[in-house]
């Protein structure tokens, strides 16, 4: 019995060490797991603790799901791509490019949308996404849908640092601050809906003028009157998207492109006049904010050279969307009464008459970071 009992005792511990073992191999994995999920080295051995989002339905995940407006899509068939083919805000058939930047940095994904009523304290850590769908640089333009300014997105980022103080302590919201990835993402609907199609802004100003507006208000956001705005917040590494080839959106060749709807070129030169702008801009703020990293990232001429050069890319079709004819439908239009979806978005650029598809998005991030992100 002695001999018994003393074998069961050498088993019982030989079991505890071996549960003692594999927990704490299981506590570094756990740890190495998190560490390659939520944070990645990068050029210089920096890192990026997150991602902090403002701007318009190119980036929105969800925001404008909160509003009472038209500018929405939290419904079939938008996301049917996505995770489980849930519709969550997201202005296209799946990811969007807040999506891809997150997953090629390493972040968390998806970065959650501030206004979500199930945001949680936790969630603050990697960042959170301020943008609105319909939105702009002109103050006129996120009136015109009822949706969040950039001054308002601006408001909500400081509630954000608030309450990553109360939670988690200054030191360490000044470190994500620091070390996350601050992307602007506006113009598009400043210049398609705002001057071209609505025309009142086009009644008020010319092309010059107008674009000579945008970037001083784009300027501002970063640094206002130099009260450096959100940089004065705690960001460090801001990168602006300029303007896309408007011109080509399926939207606009309905209605500038003529019978053939092809781009408009009077379109197109706005957007080109507006990046020149932007980019002399940028680069002066990157003179005066030596201790920021600022990247003025060009999608215009990626997305320009999908458009015109589809069969490089597997694309099929490019002046219209897959969703209903394709030509103007977007939004509360593009819904799960249109019989005319297609089967195939993968063969398609843009997914409504406004957005992108999945997979074109998909492919401009790719050449997007690879171009820039060792200026980061």
């Amino acid at each position: 019995m002695e001999a018994l009992q003393c074998r069961n005792n050498n088993n019982s511990n030989t079991n505890k060490i071996i549960v003692v073992f594999l927990s704490y191999w299981v506590l570094l994995l756990g740890v190495y797991c998190y560490r390659a999920e939520g944070i990645i080295k990068m050029p210089r051995n920096e890192t990026v603790t997150g991602m902090i989002l403002f701007g318009d339905s190119i980036v929105d995940t969800g925001n404008n799901n909160e509003l009472a407006t038209l500018a929405k899509c939290n419904f079939l068939p938008y996301g049917r791509d996505f995770l489980g083919g849930k519709p969550t805000g997201r202005f296209s058939n799946g990811k969007v490019p807040t999506d891809f930047i997150a997953e090629e940095l390493g972040i968390k994904m998806p970065i959650p949308s501030y206004m979500s009523v199930s945001l949680r304290p936790a969630d603050l850590l990697t960042g959170v996404n301020f943008a609105s769908g319909g939105s702009g640089y002109d103050p006129l333009t996120p009136k015109l849908l009822s949706v969040i300014p950039l001054s308002e997105q601006l408001e909500q980022f400081k509630e954000y640092i608030g309450k990553l103080k109360a939670n988690f302590g200054e030191e360490r919201t000044n470190f994500i601050l620091s070390k996350s990835v601050v992307l602007v993402v506006a113009s598009s609907n400043d210049i398609s809906n705002s001057y071209f199609a609505t025309g009142i802004r086009k009644a008020q100003y010319d092309i010059n003028s107008y674009t000579d507006m945008l970037v001083q208000i784009a300027s501002s956001f970063i640094m206002l009157n130099n009260e450096k705005e959100i940089y004065k917040l705690g960001a460090r590494r801001i990168g602006v998207f300029n303007a896309p080839p408007i011109g080509c959106l399926p939207f606009q060749r309905t209605l500038f492109g003529g019978i053939e709807r092809k781009c408009s070129q009077e379109v197109n030169d706005a957007s080109k006049l507006f990046n020149a702008k932007l980019s002399s801009v940028m680069n002066s703020l990157r003179h005066s904010l030596t201790q920021a990293k600022l990247v003025d990232m060009d999608v215009y001429n990626p997305l320009l050279h999908v458009i015109e050069n589809p069969s490089e890319y597997g694309f099929e079709v490019v002046d219209r969307g897959c969703c209903g004819t394709g030509t103007v439908e977007a939004a509360i239009l593009c819904n799960p009464l249109d019989l005319q979806i297609c089967n195939d978005d993968s063969k398609y650029v843009f997914w409504d008459s406004f957005h992108p598809t999945q997979r074109t998005y998909q492919i401009l991030v790719s050449q997007v970071l690879n171009k820039y992100v060792n200026n980061f």
